[in-house]
C-alpha cells in the first residue's frame, strides 16, 4: 500500500512541514518546501527500490475496510476540530489537537495490519500534539504553536519512514567465494 505506507508518511510529512515553517518568510517557506519535497522524493524513491514488491501491493479486504473505517473516524474528527475551534475562538488549537487524533489513529491501523511499527509514529504524533496544546494553553503564539507541531509532526513521519524502509529492505544475496 504505497510500499508500506512510506509514500504516505512521506507526503504527509511534506503537509506538516508546511504548516511548521508557513510562518516565516518567503524565503525560507520556499526553501523549506523544495527540501521538504526532496525529503519526501527521496524517501519514496528508496521505498520503490529497496522494498519488496509485495510491500506495494493493495492489502486484503478485511484490511482496507479497516484502514478506510480509520481515516473516515480521523477526518470525521479533524473536520469537528477544525469547525469546533474555529467557532470557538480558539483556532491555536487545531494543530496540536489534529496531531494527537492523527497520532491515535495509527494505533487501530498497527492492529490492523499487524505492524507494530506503526505505534511509533502513534507516540510520536501524540507526544508532538500534548506539547503543542501544553503550549497553546500556556499562552504560546498561535506561530509558536504551529511550529512547533508541524515540524514535529513532519520529523516523526519521515523518520517512521526511514525507519520502515530500512528495516524491510530487501537485501542482495552476497556473492558466492569461488575456490
Amino acid at each position: 500500500m504505497f510500499r508500506s505506507g512510506v509514500g504516505f508518511l512521506a507526503l504527509f510529512g511534506v503537509g506538516w512541514l508546511l504548516l511548521g515553517i508557513g510562518s516565516f518568510g518567503t524565503a525560507v517557506v520556499v526553501t523549506g518546501a523544495v527540501a521538504g519535497c526532496a525529503v519526501a522524493a527521496g524517501l519514496m524513491y528508496a521505498a520503490s527500490r529497496l522494498l519488496p514488491e509485495s510491500a506495494g501491493g493493495p492489502p486484503p479486504p478485511a484490511q482496507r475496510r479497516r484502514f478506510a473505517q480509520v481515516n473516515g473516524v480521523q477526518w470525521l474528527l479533524i473536520a469537528a476540530i477544525a469547525v469546533g475551534c474555529g467557532r470557538g475562538g480558539v483556532p491555536e488549537l487545531i494543530p496540536p489537537l489534529v496531531a494527537l487524533v492523527v497520532g491515535a489513529h495509527f494505533v487501530p491501523l498497527a492492529a490492523a495490519f499487524d505492524q507494530p511499527r506503526l505505534r511509533l509514529p502513534a507516540a510520536l504524533l501524540v507526544a508532538v500534539g500534548a506539547a503543542g496544546l501544553a503550549l497553546a494553553l500556556t499562552g504560546a503564539s498561535d506561530a509558536g504553536v504551529r511550529t512547533v507541531v508541524g515540524l514535529g509532526c513532519a520529523l516523526s513521519l519521515w523518520v517512521t519512514a526511514a525507519l520502515t524502509v530500512r528495516a524491510d529492505r530487501v537485501t542482495p544475496e552476497p556473492a558466492p567465494h569461488g575456490g
